[in-house]
C-alpha cells in the first residue's frame, strides 16, 4: 500500500498528517509513505524529523486582492499543479490524504482526476477554502467539529465524517512524572507551558514580559516559546533578568510531548491542534485566539473550550500584561481550580481520533479495492461471452505469433 500526504505552512497542517502518517505505518509497517509539502513552510523542517520523505512543489496561497502579486500566484499554482501531477504519477498512490494549506489543493486534485483514494481531514470549524472547494471531488471529507458541516457546500455534505482532531502519539502516551525528570523540572515545582501557535506571536509575546519577570521572582518553572522570527527581540526586552535552568525561553519547542505533559498551566493560542493536544492530557489553560484568523475561528475555539470549563479565554482586543499576570497567578494559586479545570479539561479531549481518522481512510481504500476487482470481474466475464457462438459454445480463437505486430515502439531521441 503507498500512502501519500500532503499538508503544510503551519503546524496546524503537519501535525495531524505525521499523527495519520504514523498510525498508518504502525498498523501497516510495510506501506510506504511520501509527504508533498513546500521547500519554504514549516514541513520542510519537521517532516523529516519523523523519518518520512518530503518532496516539496511550488505554491502559495492569494492574497485577499487583485494585484500583480496575486497574478505571480497564479502562475505559480499552475506550476504547482504541474509538479503534484508528475509527483502522483510517478509515486502511483492507493491512498492520498490532505490535511489543508494551500499545498494540499494541487495535490488532492490530481489525485481525485486518477480515480485515486482521496481523504480532506478538516480541523476547524469553519472548513478553509482549499477544503471546501477539494470537498466536491475527493472520496471523503473527515471532520472535528460538528457544526462545520453546515460551511461546506450542500452537494459534499455526504461525504462527511465526523472524526475529531488526531493527537500524536507520543502526546498521548506522554507522562508527567517522567516528562519531568527529561527536562529537569522538579515534581514539586509548579510550571507554566507557552507557545503562540507554531509561528509565534507577537501580542502573547509582549504580554509575557511581565509574567516572566513576576514567574523569575517567584521561582516558577516555565518553558516560553517565541516564534523564531520574535526569539532575538524578546530576549533584548528582558534585560538582566536571570533566568535558572527551569526557565526556559526558546524559539521553537520541538518536544511538546514532554512540555505539555510536564506542565500545570498552559498559556497558548487556539489553534484546533494544539487545543486537541491540550484537552487530550486535560490540561487547564489560558486561550488567546489570534483574531486574524480566517472566519475568526480561533475565537470560536477558544470560547467552546471556556464554556467547558477546561480553560479561560482572553481575547487579543482585551489582552494586556496586567491582565495576563492576573490569571495567570491566580490559577497557580488556586489548587482546586486547577483540578477541577484539569477534569473538564479531560472530558473536552478526543484521545481516539487518530483510531475514527484511521477507520475511516481504511473502509475508503477497501471500498475502492472491491468496485476495482468487481471491474476487473465484469469485463472478464464480457471477454468470455463476446468469445461464445450461437450455441453458448467457447469458440478458441488461434492467433500466430506474428513478432512484427509485438515489436514495442520507442518515442525519444535516437542514438546515432
Amino acid at each position: 500500500m503507498k500512502v501519500l500526504l500532503s499538508g503544510g505552512g503551519t503546524g496546524g497542517h503537519v501535525y495531524p498528517a505525521i499523527a495519520i502518517a504514523n498510525k498508518i505505518k504502525e498498523e501497516n509497517p510495510d506501506c510506504e509513505i511520501l509527504f508533498v509539502g513546500t521547500e519554504k513552510g514549516i514541513e520542510s523542517e519537521i517532516v523529516p524529523k519523523y523519518g518520512y520523505e518530503l518532496k516539496t512543489v511550488t505554491v502559495q496561497g492569494f492574497r485577499r486582492k487583485i494585484d500583480l502579486e496575486n497574478i505571480k500566484r497564479v502562475f505559480k499554482l499552475c506550476k504547482g499543479l504541474e509538479e503534484s501531477r508528475r509527483i502522483v504519477k510517478k509515486f502511483k498512490p492507493d491512498i492520498v490524504i490532505g490535511t489543508g494549506g494551500y499545498v494540499s489543493g494541487p495535490v488532492l486534485f490530481n489525485s481525485a482526476l486518477n480515480k485515486t483514494v482521496t481523504i480532506v481531514h478538516e480541523q476547524n470549524s469553519f472548513p478553509g477554502v482549499t477544503n471546501k472547494i477539494l470537498s466536491k471531488v475527493v472520496t471523503r471529507v473527515l471532520t472535528s467539529f460538528e457544526d462545520s458541516h453546515k460551511r461546506f457546500p450542500e452537494d459534499s455534505r455526504d461525504k462527511l465524517v465526523l472524526t475529531g482532531n488526531p493527537v500524536r502519539k507520543e502526546i498521548l502516551q506522554a507522562r508527567k512524572s517522567i516528562s519531568r525528570r527529561k527536562i529537569g523540572i522538579n515534581e514539586d515545582k509548579k510550571m507554566v507551558l507557552c507557545y503562540g501557535g507554531s509561528g509565534g506571536s507577537r501580542k502573547i509575546n509582549d504580554a509575557m514580559k511581565l509574567v516572566i519577570k513576576n514567574m523569575v521572582d517567584e521561582d516558577i518553572a516555565f518553558i516560553f516559546a517565541t516564534g523564531k522570527v520574535y526569539y532575538d527581540e524578546f530576549m533584548e526586552s528582558l534585560g538582566d533578568i536571570q533566568l535558572k535552568p527551569y526557565q526556559r525561553v526558546m524559539p521553537y519547542l520541538d518536544n511538546m510531548a514532554d512540555g505539555l505533559a510536564a506542565s500545570d498551566i498552559v498559556i497558548g493560542s487556539a489553534g484546533a491542534i494544539s487545543l486537541a493536544e491540550i484537552t487530550a492530557l486535560g490540561k487547564p489553560s489560558i486561550i488567546i485566539p489570534k483574531a486574524y484568523t480566517a472566519e475568526n475561528h480561533q475565537e470560536y475555539n477558544a470560547k467552546s473550550i471556556e464554556a467547558q470549563g477546561a480553560g479561560i479565554a482572553i481575547l487579543e482586543k482585551e489582552l494586556t500584561p496586567e491582565r495576563l499576570n492576573e490569571v495567570v497567578f491566580k490559577l497557580l494559586g488556586d489548587r482546586e481550580l486547577l483540578i477541577d479545570m484539569s477534569n473538564a479539561s479531560k472530558e473536552a479531549g478526543k484521545p481516539q481520533a487518530i483510531d475514527a481518522i484511521y477507520d475511516e481512510i481504511m473502509i475508503a481504500y477497501n471500498e475502492n479495492k472491491k468496485i476495482k476487482s468487481s471491474k476487473k470481474v465484469s469485463k472478464v466475464e464480457d471477454v468470455k461471452d463476446k468469445n461464445k457462438d450461437k450455441d453458448g459454445e467457447t469458440v478458441i480463437k488461434e492467433e500466430k505469433d506474428n513478432s512484427e505486430s509485438k515489436e514495442i515502439k520507442t518515442i525519444g531521441i535516437k542514438k546515432k
